[in-house]
């Protein structure tokens, strides 16, 4: 398994070695002993999967409470993948970083607690998998502004995102809820 670093230190990118042949193709697309070598110990106790179109904007989510570490990977089509430190006492407070994951790259992210996390579909549909290390908490699901001015993430965007009412008026980086 080959990482590469990104933007903000603790986001990692994982890009598993693929067996190709004309059948098609075959990876590990989780190995616990592999994430442990490259200092991932994370415990994965959720999976999700999220199927979307060209468009939608899903993000940028967290848990105040019960945060949760995700390991994400796009098993069809492709996203522009974006995490967000909001942990006050590091020095990538209010930063982001931005990857492309795609069904094609095979690449996987892997997202710790204490990060806002979203994703825009780039393809005409995308399936998106995740793994997460703590449950789904719905009274403690916050979500941070996509477009907040402060952020100025570049989404690559060529049109409006579709976006669900609660991330269309998400909290401003200012005003959102954090952590220490």
């Amino acid at each position: 398994m080959n990482v590469i670093p990104t933007a903000l230190p603790e986001v990692i990118l994982l890009e598993p070695k693929v067996f190709a042949d004309a059948r098609g193709h075959f990876f590990e697309s989780y190995n616990r002993r592999a994430l442990v070598e490259h200092g991932i110990t994370a415990d994965f106790v959720q999976d999700n999967h999220s199927s979307s179109t060209r468009g939608v904007l899903r993000g940028l989510h967290y848990q105040i409470q019960q945060p949760q570490g995700k390991l994400v990977r796009v098993v069809a089509g492709e996203v522009l993948d974006v995490a967000v430190d909001l942990r006050r006492s590091s020095p990538h407070f209010g930063r982001w970083a931005s990857f492309v994951l795609s069904a094609e790259n095979h690449r996987m992210a892997f997202i710790p607690a204490g990060f806002a996390h979203g994703f825009v579909v780039r393809s005409a549909s995308a399936e998106f998998l995740y793994k997460t290390t703590d449950y789904y908490a719905p009274a403690f699901e916050r979500t941070l502004l996509w477009n907040d001015t402060d952020l100025a993430i570049n989404w690559d965007l060529d049109s409006e995102p579709v976006l669900s009412a609660k991330d269309a008026i998400g909290a401003t980086l200012k005003t959102a809820e954090t952590f220490a």
